[in-house]
């Protein structure tokens, strides 16, 4: 028993003596609460991110729909503008080739001359027409919507510079037949002297 008492005693002294921050080491204490609201945050916060992940993905495609459609709407405007021009084209050139060769102001040699070169514009706006529809018809040239699109308006700024082309030939040529008519005005005039 003597034993026992010295063990208590010196067990009692150790106590007594440690330093307040020793006697609190021990097995630490968790909050079963905090943990698992901790792990529904978690959980919650990976769906909101599948769910974000999920919205990112399904706007890109709309956005890779939308440029598909614009693009479209590019080509459809290109090509709209396209046959307008060209008609427009044929148009200026039926009538005011026909006023132009019927002038008698014209000369036999000049007529051919300058079939040849209202000739060659429509040769090269029905080419042109013919490529275009080749290349909306078919993909032999592996073009990417945005790419058809910008050849498409680059075609479409030709035709207008064909028809600006055809404009000032056609002025260019009824300024010449005025100033001859002017010219045989003037030479055959009757003079009362």
């Amino acid at each position: 028993m003597k034993h026992k008492i010295r063990t208590l005693a010196l067990i009692f002294t150790i106590i007594v003596l440690m330093p307040a921050g020793a006697a609190c080491q021990g097995m630490p204490v968790y909050d079963n609460t905090n943990f698992i609201s901790l792990a529904k945050s978690l959980i919650e916060s990976a769906k909101q991110t599948s769910q974000l992940l999920k919205t990112v993905s399904f706007l890109k495609e709309q956005k890779d729909r939308i440029e598909q459609v614009s693009n479209v709407i590019k080509q459809l405007n290109a090509v709209k503008e396209l046959y307008k021009n060209n008609q427009q084209l044929y148009n200026l050139i039926q009538d005011d080739l026909r006023k132009i060769l019927n002038s008698p102001h014209i000369r036999p040699e000049e007529v051919a001359r300058i079939s040849a070169s209202f000739d060659a514009i429509i040769e090269q706006s029905l080419e042109d027409l013919d490529f275009v529809s080749q290349i909306l018809s078919s993909n032999t040239l592996d073009m990417t919507d945005a790419e058809r699109a910008v050849f498409l308006k680059e075609k479409e700024e030709q035709s207008k510079e064909m028809v600006a082309e055809v404009t000032l030939k056609t002025k260019r040529y009824k300024e010449i037949i005025a100033f001859r008519d002017m010219q045989d005005r003037i030479n055959n005039r009757e003079t009362n002297y």
